[in-house]
């Protein structure tokens, strides 16, 4: 059996801790690898190590920093294939889709390349006579990242290359459930010419995430995941005087007007909601069919969800493969079944679905659940799986009115032919990212990523101008250098501009 460890100081360590986790194929159901769970001695372990890379790290010129992250983003390129097959065995999405995933991460390494122009600071000469004033931004310290299962490489990726471009080291916790894809990484940013202690790995549970969070030289936490645990990460890291962003779960809604081309529409909430197996936080998990777009919609979503062709993310004709874990496929039939029972109608039932030669895999058919109210649990919940929701409104303010009443503000998207519409839709819904007539509004790596409300705790999105500013911190000075046979005695009033 493979054992996944740790990566402390530039090479492989098997820390102290001695339990392990299951790394499952959710394509056979079979267990293919055993991670190594941190306790806190190893936690501390990668964090002392982190420390003492800083000392030298943040004091690394900008011209040695980008020319480490353009040789990263070299390899990561090259190796594209392999880490979208390492995602594809632990994950079970499609290659095809892992490969988009390293794509959008290696979008942020290239943005990282560009750091000098992005730590350009100001200058403001003779603000006063013979003063100057102008700022710059410093790395924090250690930055600690908190990752989720279904992004394995990308969303670590939305974090480490910017930390580190802008002087910090960093510890990365990804998920238990797929690490080898972060082990990779590791190697390939020792390889990029990395120094030792500047990129670390620790696997772990809660135990390892608890010991980030008290850690005194932790700087910053950057975390994804669900609300639940988004909102737990930020009041304790938080409390214990850490920078945080935690970005939280989503209920992302796509808006259909009768003016809408229903086959366009429809071929975009089938990608947008089984894409990854639903597994997204941008997935598409409910469709607003607005007035006479109802019927129309939901018969032409329903025929190309029965088209999918759902199997192993290995094999090239699949193009949806199974969920994560067994617990997850449990649950999400879970809702299918509750949603039935609380009233709405099963357009198409993925429970059941049997891929032959994969019989004990964790597969989970496209799901489309008509006639779904606000108040059923397949509605309220965040279902992370294959299942897309629709439900009917009169109008778009009555579609407004219900994306504004649900509790996340993630992502959200209008289909429509209607400028006026679009407009008023973008104005009018409480959401962070909006996409017209784009089923999945991701921004590209030199903007931000972060939704409002339940979706963000912290001031700070990821990536871009927001990412820069949240692993750095700004100092001003003003100066002055007075000719010595014009120097006065100190002045006890407050400075004013004469």
């Amino acid at each position: 059996m493979r054992t996944v460890t740790h990566w402390i100081g530039g090479k492989p360590v098997t820390g102290e801790s001695t339990r392990t986790s299951p790394v499952w194929n959710p394509a056979t159901g079979e267990q293919q690898a055993e991670v190594l769970l941190a306790n806190r001695a190893d936690v501390d372990t990668a964090v002392r190590s982190a420390a003492a890379a800083f000392a030298s790290w943040s004091q690394s010129s900008l011209s040695q920093r980008t020319k480490i992250l353009f040789n990263f983003r070299e390899l990561v390129n090259a190796r594209t294939q392999e880490l979208a097959e390492i995602v594809s065995d632990e994950h079970g999405k499609v290659v095809s889709d892992a490969r988009g995933e390293v794509q959008r991460g290696l979008e942020v390494i290239e943005y990282a390349c560009g750091i000098p122009t992005l730590l350009k600071g100001d200058y403001s000469d003779q603000v006063s006579t013979g003063v100057d004033l102008f700022s710059f931004r410093e790395p924090l310290g250690v930055c600690a990242g908190i990752t989720p299962f279904n992004f394995p490489v990308m969303v670590p990726m939305w974090m480490h290359p910017v930390a580190i471009a802008c002087g910090n080291t960093f510890v990365l916790k990804p998920s238990e459930r797929d690490p080898s894809a972060s082990e990779l990484v590791a190697r390939l940013w020792a390889e990029a010419g990395l120094p030792d202690g500047v990129f670390n790995v620790v696997h772990g549970d809660k135990e390892s995430v608890d010991a980030l969070l008290e850690h005194r030289d932790v700087a910053a936490v950057s975390f994804v995941g669900s609300t639940p645990i988004a909102r737990y990460i930020h009041e304790r890291g938080t409390a214990g005087g850490k920078r945080v962003q935690a970005l939280g779960g989503a209920k992302n809604h796509a808006v259909v007007l009768p003016d809408a081309p229903i086959d366009y529409a429809a071929d975009h909430m089938v990608g947008a909601a089984f894409g990854s197996a639903g597994e997204r936080c941008m997935a598409i998990s409910a469709t607003v069919a607005v007035g006479g777009a109802a019927d129309d919609l939901v018969a032409a979503v329903s025929e190309k969800a029965r088209a999918v062709k759902v199997g192993p993310g290995r094999e090239a004709d699949s193009e949806m493969g199974p969920v994560v874990t067994a617990a997850a496929k449990e649950r999400i039939v879970g809702l299918i079944g509750s949603g039935a029972e609380q009233g709405a109608e099963l357009a198409v039932d993925g429970r059941g679905l049997t891929v032959p030669g994969h019989e004990d895999g964790f597969f989970v058919g496209p799901t489309v659940i008509d006639r779904v109210r606000p108040e059923m649990d397949v509605y309220r919940e965040e279902v992370f799986g294959p299942v897309l929701s629709v439900v009917r409104a009169d109008d778009v303010d009555a579609a407004i009115a219900l994306i504004n009443a649900n509790p996340y503000g993630n992502g959200t998207a209008i289909f429509t032919s209607s400028g006026e519409a679009a407009r008023r839709f973008q104005r009018g819904v409480n959401i962070g990212m909006i996409g017209i007539n784009v089923p999945i509004p991701v921004p590209m790596a030199y903007y931000s990523f972060g939704g409002w409300k339940d979706s963000l705790f912290g001031d700070k999105h990821i990536h871009g101008p927001e990412g820069v500013s949240f692993y750095t911190r700004a100092k001003v000075v003003t100066s002055r250098w007075p000719h010595v046979e014009q120097a006065t005695g100190a002045s006890y009033h407050f400075p004013t501009a004469t």
